[in-house]
């Protein structure tokens, strides 16, 4: 299967702090970015394209939430969020969903034919609440087999919103499913069902360690601490980088204020983070002009944090994890669509420049 740039991999997180607010996070995992990517603002009114037909719009609509997140803007009039936060509180991501994903030929009466790629986007400037979200899914929208550059894309989406409720939407050959009151938490394939059963195998999981033991008479004190997680899965498929956020998201603790609930957030996102050289790519024939920095290995090219309250939009990208953010509330104002280069080149602070002598 060809892949893109909404072929990525991926980890997706809802999660809540102390203080009542809502955030969502996720790790975007592939081997290269599109050359337009970088953190686009979408004002109200901007022209939502749903499908696109070899650069002409044939679905267009003008969006009824402005909009900020992670996307592109290599397709001609047909800005594309890959993850994003909207002005009311509506944040969600596009994830890859490998064999798993089917959508029809042709949009139902009434419907309006979407293409997977342009998904995300069309919700988060439409959309206001997950409740409206999901009603999309299951009635409002049409997921049509339509390719954008070149692919037809597998994904699945994950949503959440300031009620604390997030729902996860897999198109699968039974139809569109939501899932709602979902774990707050989405990964790749298989089913979002799949990942919940699989659980079950890891219920010895807890944050407390275990005790030590007696054997053949002889008592074995605890010597370390983590035992307790002794059997959590580190690896970097999907279903254990579903375990492992899972029970990171029930026992970590919570952020007392934005600005630590979102530190802790890059924390456990970084849990389930691609290092580069260990997930290697061995198929090159899907590489197009709109790709840059095409690597052998998938890695987390970058992380998005969002609190649904404050409307910031907070990013790392592997070489810079100095933590950037984008206000939505300092752009209510413009009228036309904004793009932010990612700033990936790593940034250090030097602290040790300026001091005086009696400061050693």
């Amino acid at each position: 299967m060809k892949r893109d740039v909404f072929s990525a991999g991926c980890s997706a997180m809802s999660w809540a702090g102390e203080d009542g607010k809502h955030y969502f996070g996720r790790n975007f995992d592939f081997n290269r970015l599109d050359r337009g990517s970088g953190v686009l603002f979408l004002p109200r009114g901007t022209e939502i394209c749903a499908l696109s037909r070899e650069g002409e719009r044939c679905e267009v609509f003008p969006a009824r939430c402005a909009a900020l997140g992670m996307g592109t803007l290599s397709i001609p009039g047909a800005p594309v969020l890959y993850d994003g936060v909207n002005e009311q509180g509506l944040a969600g991501g596009q994830l890859y969903y490998r064999e798993m994903a089917h959508y029809e030929h042709a949009a139902r009466a009434g419907a309006v034919p979407v293409q997977a790629g342009l998904a995300l986007t069309y919700i988060l400037s439409q959309c206001a609440t997950v409740e409206e979200a999901a009603r999309e899914f299951l009635g409002g929208l049409t997921l049509v087999n339509e390719p954008l550059f070149g692919a037809v894309p597998p994904l699945h989406w994950f949503f959440c919103d300031r009620t604390g409720e997030s729902i996860v939407v897999e198109p699968d050959e039974c139809g569109v499913r939501v899932h709602r009151n979902s774990l707050g938490v989405m990964t790749n394939s298989p089913s979002y069902g799949w990942h919940c059963q699989n659980l079950l195998n890891y219920v010895h999981i807890r944050d407390l360690d275990r005790d030590g033991f007696s054997m053949g008479g002889r008592k074995m004190p605890q010597c370390f601490s983590g035992s307790g997680a002794l059997g959590m899965p580190g690896d970097f498929t999907s279903p254990s980088r579903f375990v492992r956020l899972s029970f990171l998201r029930e026992y970590a603790v919570r952020g007392r204020t934005e600005e630590e609930s979102v530190t802790r957030l890059f924390r456990l996102l970084s849990c389930a983070a691609f290092p580069l050289g260990m997930v290697r790519v061995s198929d090159f024939s899907d590489v197009t002009e709109h790709d840059e920095n095409v690597l052998p290995y998938d890695y987390t090219v970058y992380s998005s944090a969002a609190c649904l309250e404050t409307l910031r939009y907070y990013w790392t990208s592997y070489e810079n994890l100095r933590v950037q953010f984008a206000d939505l509330r300092d752009l209510a104002g413009e009228r036309a669509i904004k793009r932010i280069e990612i700033g990936a080149r790593a940034d250090f602070c030097r602290r040790s420049e300026g001091l005086q002598p009696s400061d050693r």
